[in-house]
């Protein structure tokens, strides 16, 4: 545990993970075989007092990878088009060396040794960035392999409900039903939920820990 004058710091609140908020929008379920349509990655920064705060948004439109699978419901469900030209979409390498700069830059600034995925059921959105990230065979990615903090779950626990929009209403986040299903929407809700939860524990007395017993850095990490 860090000094307790030196918790504030965002390296110290995550055990040394910087968490990077992620929202997925794709063509099925199946992160093997259907298309990455969206996504959008908001960083996050910690003040003074150790409150977390939104830092910037990027937000890239994907091109279907060749072969990809569009399911039809999938498409009718988030209202994107993938053949419009007018999304001015890129294709997932770009993306992705785009956003690991970015990434990289701020874990850096905030002296972090590794970035971490928060998403709203993170294992989706986790399994179609880590498949996208190999297909496009990038070499040290900044995220976890597997590790995430899914706010569904953290919501469920610190508000009692898991469904993003309500979760967000019943924390005090304005949500709009018609801007959902866009990456960059919900990506920025999820975020100010996430950091909502954050700093509420903090407010009630939950963060710095004023433990005497030091955990075992010895112990294998996850």
């Amino acid at each position: 545990m860090s000094d307790i004058s030196d918790a504030n710091k965002l390296k110290h609140r995550f055990r040394g993970y910087f968490p990077v908020v992620i929202d997925v929008e794709t063509a099925g379920f199946n992160s093997q075989t259907d298309a990455l349509l969206e996504i959008a990655v908001t960083l996050l920064k910690m003040d003074d007092e150790g409150l977390l705060g939104i830092d910037k948004t990027l937000h890239f439109n994907i091109e279907p990878f060749e072969g990809a699978n569009l399911e039809p419901e999938a498409l009718a469900f988030n209202g994107i088009d993938p053949t419009n030209p007018l999304r001015g979409a890129v294709s997932e390498k770009e993306a992705f060396l785009e956003i690991f700069k970015a990434v990289k830059k701020a874990q850096k600034a905030s002296d972090c040794h590794r970035s971490i995925i928060v998403a709203h059921n993170a294992a989706f959105d986790h399994g179609f960035v880590s498949k996208a990230i190999e297909r496009c065979d990038l070499k040290r990615s900044p995220f976890h392999p597997f590790a995430t903090f899914d706010t569904a779950t953290l919501a469920g626990l610190a508000i009692g409900h898991t469904v993003l929009a309500k979760a967000c209403i019943m924390a005090g986040i304005p949500f709009d039903n018609k801007e959902a299903h866009s990456a960059l929407y919900d990506t920025e809700r999820t975020a100010e939920l996430f950091c909502y939860i954050v700093n509420r524990w903090k407010s009630l007395g939950g963060w710095p820990l004023l433990a005497t017993n030091e955990p075992d850095d010895s112990v294998s990490e996850a």
